[in-house]
C-alpha cells in the first residue's frame, strides 16, 4: 500500500548495488586507505597531525591525554570510530614501526612483541619536530583548505610537507581492489636521490637505484640481495628479503650461544620466540639447550647450543624455519592527482618535487603580497614623516577621523588605508630613532620583495630554493642506515667460497668429464711406469685432459664448431682414479659432438684472439671478444665448417704471434699470424696447411714462443724438444717440413704437439688411462731432424694419447711426492703458479686442447740415436 505524500521510481538492482559499490570503492580508495604521493599521508594521519598543531601540541610544549586529541579529530575531521583514529595516532609514534617517528609519545603505546597501546584517557602525546615540518608553513597559503564534514571549519587537503615522508616512513594500507605497502627508506638517501632529480631532470631510474640502496627498516635487519630493491625502485613492484640480525658467542662451559638481536620489520617478537620454542620442543631443530628473551626496548633473544654443536647450521634453519627471514611485498602505490598510480622511484619523487614547487610557489606570492603590503604602509609613513608639521596641522584642525583622512588624501599621494595607518600612528613612533627604523624596514623590505619577485620569475631559483630547504632537512634529521644490504646466495661470486687451485680436466672417448686437483698426481722422473690417471669404462679411454686455474673461464670448442664457455670450477670434480660424469649434463652438445679443443683464458679480452684449425686444414682467427656471450646455454657458434670437416684444435694469440701446424704423420707449418685475417665468429676461414700424404690431416695447432720449445710425442712414447726457429718460417697453405721421423709403414704417427719452458712439467696420457708427470728440463733439447727420446714406458698395445702443460699453486709447488718404488722424490719447484698461466695466456703461450697428463718413476731414461734430416722436405 502506498500514500499519496510517496514518491517512489523503479530501478534495476544491478545498477544499483553497481554505482552503490563503485562510489563505496571510490570513498575508500581516495578518502581512507592509500597515502597522497604528496605528504605521505592518510587523510587519517593528516587529521591527526593538523588537529594536533591547532590544539598547540608541539615538540617543546607540555604533553596532553590522547583523549583529547581522539575527540578533537572526531569532533572536527574524521566522523569515525575512536578506535581507528586512536590506533593510527599509537602507529605514528611507534619507533618499531616509523622510522622518523611522527608523534612523541608518553606512557604505553604498545611493544613489539605485539602488546596493544593502554587506553587513550591513560596515554599522553605531542608531535615531534620533525611532524612539525611537515606542517610548517601551512598558514602562508601553501595548500588548499577545504571544509570539514559538518562544514563548521575547515582542513588541509595535504600538508606543506617540508620532508619527503612518503619514501622515509613507508605506508601500508588495503583498498579495495588495491593495496599499496611502501617501505621506509633513509632520509639521507632520498634527499640525496631528490636533489639529484632537481639537478638532472633527466636522469636514468638506475642512476637513481645508486643512490637509494634500498629499504632502511626501523628495526634494523639484514636485506639479502638488491635483485628486489632493483625491482620496486624500476617497476614499482617487487619483493624484499629480509633476515634478523644475530651474532655467535662462547659462554663460559665452552658451547656457543646465538644472539639475536635485531629482527625482521614488522615480525612480532614473541611469536618469533614461540615458533624457535616449538621447533625445539617437536625436535625439528636439534642442538639447541635452552633459549631465553633477554629483550627490553633493545632485542636481545639467546639461543644456548648444546656442547659441540656449530652455530651457522641451526642458525640457517632458524632462517629456513622461522620468522627470523621473511620477504616484504612492495608496491609503490598511492594518490597522484587523486588518482591511484602504481609509481617507480623517480615518478614518486617526481610528484614530491612538484607539490613542493607549488608549495613554495604560493608561499613566495603569499610572502611578496605580504612584503608589498607593509612596504605600502611604510611608504606613507615616509610620507608622513617627511611633512610631519603640516599633517599634525591637517589632523589637529580637522573636526574628526574622516575629515582629517580625507583632506590628507587631497593634499598628498596617500591611499586611504595608508591614511588610516598614519592616523594610527602613535606620538612615540615620530620620534628621530623611529624614523630610522621605519627607513631601514623599509630597505629590507624593498630588498626581500626584489628577492621574492625573482624566486617567481626564475625557475632556476625556485629548484635552487627547494634543494637548499631539503639540504637542510637532511643536516637536521638525516641519520645512519639501520638496514644492512648483503648480497644474495645468488649474487655471491662462487670465486668467494672456491680456492685458486691447479686441477687436471680430463674429458673421455666416450664423453665423460672431471676436474681433479694437480697434486694427487705425483711427480716423477721420464721414463718411469706412471701411476693410473682416470679409470674408464669398459672400451672407453681419456681423450683430452687440460690444466687450468680453478677460477679461470673455459672455452670448449666442440668438433662442429660450437664454442661454449663455463667456468673451471663448474667443471664436476672427481678423484684421480674416478670415471668422471657425462658432458651431456654439463654441456648442451648434440648428438655426436665432441669437444675437440678446450680454452683457458681469464677473461674475454678484445686484445687477444682465437685461431682455429681444423682437421682439413682450414685456419681462422677471430677477436676472443666476439666470444663473451658464450657462457650463455647452448654457448655460440665458432666457426662454420664445411662438408665432413671438424675442428681440431684452437689457440689463444696476441694479434702479432706466429702459428704452428703440426700434422698426424708428422709434417710442420710455421706463419705469421699476420697472414691471418681478423674474420667474424660464423665464418669458414682460409686454407692454413696442405698435406702431401694422402689421408694426413692437422694433429695439433700452437702458437710459436721463441723462448721455449716445440715438445712433440709420438704415440710409442718417443718425443722430442726443438727450438721453434729451427721450423722454418713459410707462409700459410704450405705442406712445411718434417717434424719428427715416423716409419714409413705408417704404424706410429703423432699423438701430439705443445710449446713448453724449460721450467715446466708436462703430463702423458695414454689410450689405456695410465698417465706419467715430468719435468721437460728432462726431456733433452734436440734438433729438428733427431729422432728423440723415450718419454713413457708403454704396455703392450698401449699408445700415448695427448700431452698438457701442468699449473700448479705455490702451495702444490711446496708439497713432497712419493715415488711408486716407495722413495721420496722431492715436489716439482718449477711449476707455475696461477698467475703465470695469465701471463702465459697473454703471451700467446695458451694450452689448448688435446693435451695431456704425467708420472713416472726412477727409471733411467733411454735415449734414442739423433736421426739425419731427410731428403726432400719442403
Amino acid at each position: 500500500m502506498f500514500t499519496s505524500n510517496e514518491k517512489l521510481s523503479s530501478a534495476n538492482i544491478t545498477e544499483i548495488m553497481q554505482t552503490a559499490y563503485i562510489d563505496y570503492s571510490m570513498s575508500v580508495i581516495v578518502s581512507r586507505a592509500l597515502p597522497d604521493a604528496r605528504d605521505g599521508l592518510k587523510p587519517v594521519q593528516r587529521r591527526i597531525l593538523y588537529a594536533m598543531m591547532r590544539e598547540g601540541l608541539l615538540h617543546n610544549r607540555p604533553f596532553d591525554k590522547c583523549a583529547g586529541v581522539v575527540g578533537e579529530v572526531l569532533k572536527n575531521y574524521h566522523p569515525h570510530g575512536d578506535s581507528s583514529v586512536y590506533d593510527t595516532l599509537a602507529r605514528l609514534a611507534q619507533t618499531w614501526v616509523m622510522r622518523y617517528p611522527l608523534i612523541d609519545p608518553q606512557g604505553n603505546f604498545g611493544s613489539v612483541d605485539g602488546d596493544p597501546p593502554a587506553a587513550y584517557r591513560y596515554t599522553e602525546c605531542r608531535l615531534n619536530e620533525v611532524a612539525e615540518d611537515l606542517i610548517r608553513n601551512i598558514e602562508e597559503d601553501t595548500v588548499d583548505f577545504v571544509p570539514n564534514y559538518k562544514e563548521s571549519t575547515t582542513e588541509p587537503t595535504v600538508l606543506p610537507s617540508a620532508l619527503p615522508n612518503l619514501l622515509m616512513n613507508g605506508s601500508t594500507g588495503i583498498a579495495v581492489g588495491m593495496a599499496t605497502n611502501i617501505p621506509p627508506h633513509n632520509l639521507g638517501e632520498i634527499i640525496e636521490a631528490t636533489c639529484a632529480i632537481i639537478d638532472d631532470p633527466d636522469i636514468s631510474v638506475d642512476q637513481l637505484c645508486e643512490i637509494v640502496r634500498g629499504p632502511d627498516f626501523p628495526t634494523g635487519g639484514t636485506i639479502a640481495g638488491r635483485a628486489g630493491i632493483l625491482s620496486y625502485l624500476k617497476t614499482g613492484r617487487g619483493i624484499v628479503r629480509i633476515r634478523g640480525k644475530a651474532q655467535t658467542e662462547e659462554t663460559s662451559t665452552g658451547s656457543e650461544q646465538i644472539i639475536i638481536t635485531e629482527i625482521p620489520y614488522n615480525v612480532n617478537r614473541a611469536n618469533l620466540v614461540t615458533k624457535i620454542a616449538e621447533l625445539v620442543s617437536d625436535k625439528t631443530i636439534d642442538g639447541i639447550r635452552d633459549l631465553r628473551d633477554e629483550s627490553d626496548e633493545n632485542t636481545r633473544i639467546v639461543i644456548e647450543l648444546k656442547r659441540g654443536e656449530q652455530a651457522r647450521p641451526i642458525l640457517n634453519q632458524l632462517y629456513q624455519k622461522t620468522a627470523l627471514e621473511s620477504s616484504f611485498g612492495v608496491t609503490l602505490l598511492a594518490l597522484d592527482q587523486k588518482r591511484p598510480k602504481q609509481m617507480n622511484i623517480k615518478e614518486l619523487i617526481n610528484c614530491y618535487i612538484e607539490h613542493r614547487r607549488e608549495v613554495i610557489t604560493r608561499r613566495t606570492r603569499f610572502r611578496l603580497r605580504q612584503a608589498e603590503d607593509r612596504a605600502h604602509i611604510l611608504e606613507g609613513y615616509l610620507i608622513a614623516l617627511d611633512n610631519l608639521d603640516d599633517f599634525v596641522k591637517i589632523i589637529r584642525s580637522s573636526a574628526n577621523r574622516v575629515e582629517a583622512r580625507d583632506r590628507l588624501m587631497e593634499k598628498y599621494p596617500l591611499t586611504q588605508r595608508q591614511t588610516d595607518a598614519i592616523l594610527e600612528l602613535r606620538l612615540y613612533q615620530l620620534t628621530g630613532l623611529e624614523r630610522d627604523k621605519i627607513e631601514a624596514e623599509y630597505r629590507d623590505l624593498m630588498a626581500l620583495i626584489e628577492e621574492l619577485r625573482s624566486i617567481l620569475a626564475s625557475e632556476e631559483k625556485l629548484f635552487a630554493l627547494i634543494k637548499k630547504e631539503l639540504l637542510d632537512m637532511k643536516s637536521k634529521y638525516a641519520s645512519a642506515r639501520r638496514t644492512e644490504i648483503t648480497a644474495a646466495a645468488g649474487e655471491f661470486r662462487m670465486e668467494d667460497f672456491i680456492p685458486n687451485e691447479g686441477c687436471v680436466i680430463t674429458v673421455s672417448h666416450l664423453g665423460f668429464i672431471k676436474r681433479t686437483p694437480v697434486a694427487e698426481y705425483r711427480s716423477q722422473k721420464r721414463g718411469g711406469k706412471g701411476v693410473i690417471g682416470a679409470d674408464t669404462y669398459e672400451e672407453d679411454f681419456v681423450e683430452h685432459l687440460f690444466t687450468a686455474s680453478t677460477h679461470d673461464y673455459i672455452l670448449f670448442l666442440t668438433t662442429t664448431g660450437q664454442c661454449l664457455a663455463k667456468k673451471v670450477y663448474d667443471v664436476p670434480e672427481g678423484t684421480r682414479a674416478s670415471k668422471g660424469k657425462s658432458t651431456k649434463s654439463f654441456l648442451s652438445l648434440s648428438e655426436g659432438e665432441r669437444i675437440a679443443a678446450m680454452i683457458c683464458v681469464k677473461d674475454f679480452d678484445s686484445a687477444q684472439h682465437l685461431v682455429m684449425a681444423t682437421r682439413r686444414g682450414v685456419t681462422k682467427k677471430t677477436n676472443l671478444a666476439d666470444y663473451a656471450n658464450a657462457t650463455r646455454e647452448g654457448g655460440l657458434r665458432g666457426i662454420k665448417l664445411v662438408g665432413e670437416d671438424s675442428l681440431v684444435g684452437c689457440v689463444l694469440t696476441s694479434g702479432e704471434s706466429e702459428i704452428m701446424l703440426v700434422s698426424h704423420r708428422g709434417q710442420a707449418v710455421r706463419f705469421k699470424e699476420s697472414d691471418l685475417r681478423d674474420q667474424g665468429r660464423d665464418t669458414q676461414g682460409v686454407t692454413g696447411m696442405r698435406f702431401k700424404i694422402e689421408g694426413d690431416y692437422v694433429q695439433a695447432i700452437e702458437v710459436c714462443d721463441h723462448d721455449a720449445r716445440l715438445l712433440i710425442a709420438r704415440e710409442d712414447g718417443i718425443g722430442k724438444r726443438t727450438p721453434f726457429a729451427d721450423y722454418r718460417l713459410i707462409t700459410r697453405g704450405g705442406t712445411g717440413v718434417i717434424a719428427i721421423d715416423l716409419p714409413d709403414d705408417a704404424s706410429v704417427a703423432v699423438a701430439g704437439a705443445l710449446s713448453v719452458h724449460e721450467d715446466d712439467e708436462v703430463m702423458l696420457l695414454t689410450t689405456k688411462g695410465q698417465s706419467i708427470r715430468t719435468r721437460v728440463c728432462e726431456i733433452r733439447e734436440t734438433g729438428r731432424g733427431a729422432k728423440g727420446v723415450k718419454l713413457l714406458s708403454l704396455a703392450a698395445g698401449d699408445s700415448i694419447l695427448s700431452i698438457a702443460r701442468i699449473v700448479e699453486t705455490d702451495e702444490e709447488q711446496e708439497a713432497a711426492a712419493i715415488g711408486e718404488d716407495g722413495g721420496a722424490v722431492a715436489a716439482a719447484d718449477v711449476a707455475e703458479s696461477d698467475s703465470a698461466l695469465g701471463e702465459a695466456a697473454a703471451a700467446g703461450a695458451a694450452p689448448n686442447a688435446a693435451s695431456v697428463s704425467t708420472a713416472a718413476s726412477d727409471t733411467p731414461s733411454e735415449s734414442v740415436p739423433d736421426a739425419e734430416p731427410k731428403e726432400g722436405e719442403s
